[in-house]
């Protein structure tokens, strides 16, 4: 089995689906790459084919949580990073999980970066939500605290401050099929709730080594125009305080929706 894979997942014609490989294929620590999709086209399969990277074609309806499910399945190796086709990787992304995974004394669950936002195609400075959220993940610099229970799960209570295409997931540890969420929005939020009660530590680098684009066609921005995430965020919530803290908290988390403002 392979040490670490990145595992694209590619839907229907995606203009910066090239730019998330090329930052793949440019690693200065070279990984295995693969192309996942259910939306199978031709431009797509151009890409593979420039790139000589195999392509993996999920039968029946597009959905989230099997679309990733068969992206983290299809890569045969012990770590899986199950990368988004609109975000870009820094170099040496691979370079600091290779470095973690070695200084790791233990288990660990997943590993995870700090990120920076892509807006209008250039990678812009912190906006106020990049910074809570990382000032949210601060406990998971402390090796101690890193892997404990609590701290794990108390990053998460004020919102996700963890983003998704950033995680590589310990796929020798945590078996098949990791995502099982309902949730069509948070499945990453509820998926990372879950794995904070995996016993193993939250390996955390805190420096920018994924730029998440923020653009119009971006699923959160769909979320959000048609509530879908108002609704998750609240359950989400509620999974860690009473409904009437979670009515305060969202008067103050609604205002992150602004990040997808270009």
């Amino acid at each position: 089995m392979k040490k670490h894979v990145f595992s694209v997942c590619a839907y229907k014609e995606s203009e910066y689906l090239e730019d998330c490989i090329k930052s793949l294929v440019n690693q200065t620590v070279k990984s295995d790459i693969i192309i996942c999709t259910s939306t199978p086209n031709k431009h797509i399969k151009d890409i593979a084919e420039k790139y000589k990277l195999n392509l993996y074609v999920r039968n029946g309806k597009s959905d989230i949580r099997d679309d990733w499910n068969f992206a983290y399945n299809k890569a045969e190796a012990s770590y899986v990073t199950v990368a988004h086709q609109d975000d870009v990787y820094d170099k040496d992304y691979v370079k600091y999980l290779a470095n973690s995974i070695e200084k790791a004394e233990g288990k660990f669950v997943m590993y995870l970066t700090d990120y920076m936002p892509i807006k209008h195609g250039k990678i812009g400075k912190r906006d106020i939500n990049c910074k809570i959220r990382r000032f949210l993940r601060t406990p998971l610099k402390i090796k101690g605290l890193s892997k404990m229970r609590f701290f794990k799960k108390a990053v998460l209570s004020l919102g996700n401050s963890i983003c998704c295409p950033t995680v590589t997931y310990n796929k020798a540890l945590l078996g098949p099929s990791v995502f099982t969420s309902e949730m069509k929005f948070n499945i990453d939020w509820d998926t990372f709730l879950k794995l904070s009660k995996v016993k193993g530590r939250f390996l955390y680098v805190d420096k920018p080594l994924t730029f998440y684009r923020v653009y119009d066609g971006a699923t959160s921005k769909e979320f959000i125009e048609n509530n879908g995430r108002v609704a998750e965020d609240m359950e989400m919530f509620n999974k860690f305080w009473p409904e009437f803290i979670t009515k305060i908290i969202m008067i103050f988390y609604k205002k992150a929706y602004k990040t997808y403002d270009n």
